[in-house]
């Protein structure tokens, strides 16, 4: 039986509200306070409930901030390109495309602002990519619940697929040839986010239709990928809404 660890209070309450997987043990930290709720959560869905001691959940956790709360749960549902697609045949859809993002934490948030405009997948890499781990999950506030996630081994090629399934491909770079909000995000996107460092690589780049720049005036040259990603969302939720 295949089971992961995800923590902190908001993560959980969203993988008990989604009902996406199956939770195994909810572990809540003896004496802790404000658990109440989880607690019914877990009850109502026939949860087993264990009481145990900080200790031991910040070794569940590898000493994550917990908030005294551990969920044992199956994983969350992988889809596969080629399958996603052939359930997925809606005229307009966005698909946020992540190509080596490293770090846990971009990784999540961008996941999070994904979720809450609207898109309908995630994509990235099974290499050069941050692991789909509980940091990424805590960072995504649960967000990940809610949005198909699908894992791919040839980036490139997944691109080629989703433009023969009619979706436009944007490029997120500083030297885009299209302002954010010349970008048409209306119909079938996806949108491409690159390293947080390098940004995307010159042969994902070159699959792109067009690269879309964010345009900024202050001092400070160059956003966050996760930032970035939040930026383009929004823009697609306001020409979608």
């Amino acid at each position: 039986m295949k089971s992961e660890y995800i923590y902190g209070r908001i993560p959980i309450q969203e993988c008990l509200t989604a009902k996406r997987r199956t939770p195994h043990c909810l572990y809540l930290q003896d004496g802790a306070k404000d658990l109440q709720d989880l607690y019914k959560l877990a009850m109502a869905a026939s949860i087993p409930v264990e009481k145990t001691s900080r200790k031991a959940l910040n070794r569940m956790t590898q000493d994550g901030v917990h908030q005294g709360a551990v969920l044992e749960t199956a994983p969350l549902p992988i889809h596969e390109l080629e399958d996603w697609l052939a359930q997925h045949q809606e005229p307009q859809s966005m698909v946020v495309i992540l190509d080596s993002i490293e770090d846990p934490h971009n990784f999540g948030a961008i996941a999070r602002t994904a979720s809450a405009c609207g898109a309908s997948a995630l994509l990235f890499s099974k290499d050069r990519s941050a692991p789909l781990s509980s940091t990424a999950m805590k960072s995504a506030a649960g967000a990940m619940e809610y949005i198909d996630l699908i894992q791919v081994t040839n980036l490139p090629r997944a691109l080629d697929m989703l433009k023969e399934a009619n979706f436009w491909i944007a490029g997120l770079d500083a030297d885009g040839d299209k302002m954010l909000w010349e970008a048409d995000f209306k119909g079938r996107t996806g949108l491409v986010v690159g390293n947080e460092g390098k940004g995307m690589r010159p042969l994902v780049q070159k699959k792109c239709d067009y690269i879309v720049s964010i345009p900024i005036s202050g001092p400070i040259t160059s956003l966050n990928a996760s930032v970035s990603a939040s930026a383009a969302l929004i823009e697609f939720l306001r020409q979608t809404q």
